[in-house]
């Protein structure tokens, strides 16, 4: 005797076996199906989508820095029909609990290979590239379970030595100087970078690194030609004024010595006009007066004679 048996759109259903002892397979997305009872055996699987939290504590990354990454990645059953099998094949007659930590683990490993291999600069600076190199690497293995990774993002990203921290403080000493190259050698770098942000210690008990010290000199040398330029501005236009002040002030003193040679003319016309009129003044009042009163003495004169 049979009966039927359905399932929702978001469940597959295999039916398996029959009344003739065949090995048959038969799937169903989302319909139903016709089942003969205790030959038949009937098993679905969810086609909903998964919501993973893939966790990798203190974690090594390429530079050695122990740092722990969470993330969350929505994967579903793929629907296509050899994919479908695929995942019958891995998952079928487990639980959705047990599905999501066979695939969780799967992720976990491709995320722990991978933070082996990147920096914690690359890690936490581009998020986004490093969810999707995961997502890119961990998608075959999964494809191969019947899996599809519809996303895959980075939740957080911590570690237990503050390393992050210092990326954050102008990545504390270069991030604690290309790994932990020394923990002195750090501490000689932050206190150069905290000596450059205060701009008022170039010269520390520590010597810097060879880029540090090129981009100091880089910079003095750019600001020494700033500087030179700007003074050189300066000069020019401090001579250019000057300059034109000196022409003002000889041009002016041109016009004032003019009106003094004017009013000299003017004033040596009045003086030979007055010595002409004084002249005049004397010939009428001294000498046409001796001139006449000599004529008539010299008429006297001649009369007496």
């Amino acid at each position: 005797m049979g009966n039927i048996q359905t399932v929702g759109p978001n469940q597959a259903m295999v039916i398996s076996g029959g009344c003739c002892g065949g090995n048959s397979r038969k799937l169903i997305v989302g319909g139903w199906g016709w089942a003969w009872c205790l030959v038949t055996d009937v098993q679905s699987i969810s086609l909903e989508v998964m919501t993973l939290n893939p966790v990798c504590e203190s974690v090594e990354t390429s530079e050695g820095v122990p740092v722990t990454v969470t993330g969350v990645a929505q994967v579903k059953v793929m629907r296509d029909t050899s994919f479908l099998e695929k995942a019958c094949e891995q998952f079928l007659g487990k639980t959705v609990k047990e599905v999501e930590r066979v695939i969780l683990q799967t992720l976990e490993g491709h995320l722990r290979a991978i933070l082996g291999t990147l920096s914690v600069e690359a890690i936490y600076q581009d998020r986004d590239q490093f969810a999707q190199l995961v997502r890119e690497v961990a998608s075959p293995d999964v494809c191969k379970m019947g899996i599809e990774i519809m996303s895959f993002t980075i939740k957080d990203i911590y570690d237990n030595v503050e390393y992050l921290a210092s990326l954050g403080r102008a990545q504390t000493a270069n991030v604690k100087r290309d790994a932990d190259i020394g923990v002195a050698e750090a501490n000689r770098d932050a206190g150069i970078r905290e000596a450059e942000c205060d701009k008022t210690k170039m010269d520390t008990k520590f010597s810097a690194d060879a880029k540090i010290a090129d981009a100091s000199r880089n910079y003095k040398m750019q600001k020494a030609d700033f500087d030179q330029e700007v003074n050189a501005r300066k000069a020019e236009a401090e001579l250019a004024y000057e300059l034109q002040a000196a022409k003002e002030k000889q041009k002016i003193r041109a016009e004032e010595i003019e009106i003094e040679v004017v009013e000299r003319r003017k004033l040596i016309d009045v003086e030979e006009k007055e010595i002409l009129r004084k002249e005049k003044e004397l010939i009428a009042t001294v000498k046409r007066p001796a001139e006449a009163h000599a004529y008539k003495m010299e008429l006297i004169a001649e009369g007496t004679r």
